[in-house]
């Protein structure tokens, strides 16, 4: 399974109830945004003048620049297929991608708040949230989630039963009898562009003219891989599983060594 949503821009009338939505949903602080929509042209396209709208969120991308950044210790995680029943435990750090779904997650607990994933995102679509600070950090990442807890119980992504158009669904990709199947079938895209290959699975349909509007938005470079945060990341996880091993280490060798005391008065 993938989750997926297309927005169909033949649709979108640039109302901002999805914006809206998710903001009341989530409780997004006013500077920043899980969801939005911008305004594009009347703008010269090869198709002719065009003037359409960008619904942006979190692509949960097939290929997430942001999780191989993440600097947090890693822990087991047991991961379960809502349908199936299945189980898969995997080794992950603040954020994932999520074995069964295809989401792309945050744990709030272990976040460092260091901001190395958005800096890795190439699409903007993750920031630190400071309404979220605690003692060990001044916030925490955050973005769409594709509204998983409503998913769950479900209900539709705040912003899609919020679309009064109708232009945003969600589904499956993997089905191919999905809603969303078929509107890539007829020729939904992601954003990429020829050195961004991440795999976007919140793709975009409409016609010509808005659809070649809309991919001058695409990214045409993927963050620089020597930013400041996102070199530390680099650096800090492994400094992390060293200092996490000499730490056993350390303990194994105090208990060793109480050990040998008390044979010694023995």
């Amino acid at each position: 399974m993938q989750y997926g949503m297309i927005i169909n821009l033949d649709r979108c009338v640039g109302c901002h109830a999805c914006a809206v939505a998710c903001r009341a949903e989530w409780e997004v602080p006013v500077e920043f945004a899980r969801n939005w929509v911008r305004r594009l042209g009347p703008a010269n396209t090869p198709h002719g003048l065009a003037a359409t709208y960008y619904p942006g969120l979190c692509n949960h991308c097939t290929h997430p620049a942001c999780v191989d950044v993440c600097p947090a210790d890693t822990e087991m995680v047991t991961f379960k297929d809502a349908k199936t029943g299945k189980t898969k435990t995997m080794e992950v750090a603040a954020t994932w991608k999520d074995p069964f779904n295809g989401t792309v997650q945050i744990d709030k607990k272990r976040c460092l708040g260091c901001g190395a994933c958005a800096d890795a995102c190439p699409y903007g679509a993750r920031y630190v949230n400071p309404d979220l600070a605690d003692d060990d950090s001044d916030g925490k990442a955050d973005k769409c989630t594709y509204c998983m807890p409503r998913v769950e119980a479900g209900l539709q992504p705040a912003c899609v039963q919020t679309c009064l158009a109708e232009a945003r669904i969600f589904g499956d990709l993997d089905d191919p009898g999905s809603e969303v199947s078929k509107y890539v079938k007829k020729g939904a895209v992601g954003l990429t562009s020829k050195n961004v290959q991440i795999g976007p699975n919140s793709r975009y349909f409409g016609n010509k003219k808005d659809m070649a509007l809309l991919m001058t938005q695409a990214p045409q470079e993927m963050p620089e891989a020597s930013s400041r945060r996102s070199m530390l990341a680099g650096l800090l996880k492994p400094a992390r599983k060293q200092a996490k091993s000499l730490a056993l280490a350390g303990i194994a060798g105090t208990l060793l060594v109480k050990s040998l005391q008390e044979q010694e008065k023995e």
